[in-house]
């Protein structure tokens, strides 16, 4: 597939009714798995880059780390596209030069978004800055404009509205908005945009059916999977103390190790709609 199909692939995975289940990685033996699982696209967590490498999330602090990751797991028979934090610069020709780098690594999106480290969100006019920087430099590459109003509490539905028109308005191909569940405001939100809603997806909150019977067209995991992973390496810990370790599901040594180069033939992302879609979806 060449870059320009892979683009229209992943914008195609948008589907109303049928939203873009996303998991998101956080190295590349995650990210590894989840292609092998069959996932036609896999999203990276900043969260869990960042705290992977020992540095605090939405402080632009793990730049490096994810255009490292970025470059290795684009290799991937699956469609990457990358968090991005806030651009790790407020300078718009900067942050254009870090999407220039991933769009050459081989991702086809980027998240960006408006929440700044003290809690507050960025003004309009300077997000909006951003946003046409890397639509010039990259066009065909999938910028989901995420705004944080709901994530910090830092804005409700009007605001929500406003951002998300203003971003569509600077060239936004998508608007995430987490940390939203109530049903009226997603769907006014879905009603409103000419373009894909992503939602973060919150374990007893809607469901991937639900936000779809919505109108929302990309449903995220986010850090959910970084976390489980923490928790359960935790558990498995707890369990060794005791003797009670337990093999079944686990991959064996090889397998683990397998993850690291079983991609390496690879020339590039398999068609989205081929084996192993219905498991972004299911």
């Amino acid at each position: 597939m060449n870059t320009t199909d892979r683009y229209a692939a992943f914008r195609d995975l948008h589907r109303p009714g049928a939203p873009l289940l996303l998991p998101n990685a956080w190295d590349h033996a995650s990210a590894a798995a989840l292609a092998r699982a069959g996932f036609p696209a896999i999203g990276t967590t900043s969260l869990g880059v960042a705290a992977a490498a020992g540095k605090a999330d939405a402080a632009g602090a793990a730049r490096a780390e994810t255009l490292l990751l970025a470059r290795g797991i684009a290799r991937l028979p699956a469609l990457v596209t990358v968090d991005i934090e806030g651009g790790f610069s407020e300078r718009p020709e900067e942050v254009a030069d870090l999407v220039r780098e991933l769009a050459a690594a081989g991702a086809v999106g980027v998240n960006l978004e408006d929440g700044r480290p003290d809690g507050t969100l960025t003004a309009v006019g300077a997000q909006c800055d951003l946003i046409r920087a890397v639509k010039e430099a990259v066009p065909e590459l999938f910028l989901n404009a995420r705004t944080d109003t709901y994530w910090l509490k830092a804005g409700g539905e009007q605001e929500s509205h406003e951002r998300a028109a203003a971003y569509r308005g600077a060239g936004a191909d998508g608007v995430f908005v987490p940390g939203v569940q109530d049903e009226a405001v997603i769907g006014g939100l879905a009603a409103a945009l000419d373009v894909p809603l992503n939602i973060l997806y919150a374990p007893g909150g809607l469901s991937p059916r639900r936000l779809a019977e919505l109108g929302v067209r990309r449903v995220s995991s986010g850090s959910l999977l970084f976390r489980a992973a923490v928790r359960h390496a935790v558990d498995v810990a707890r369990e060794f103390t005791q003797g009670t370790v337990g093999t079944e599901g686990l991959p064996t040594y090889a397998e683990a190790q397998a993850l690291a180069t079983a991609f390496d033939d690879h020339e590039g992302p398999r068609d989205a709609d081929g084996p192993g879609e219905g498991a972004a979806r299911d």
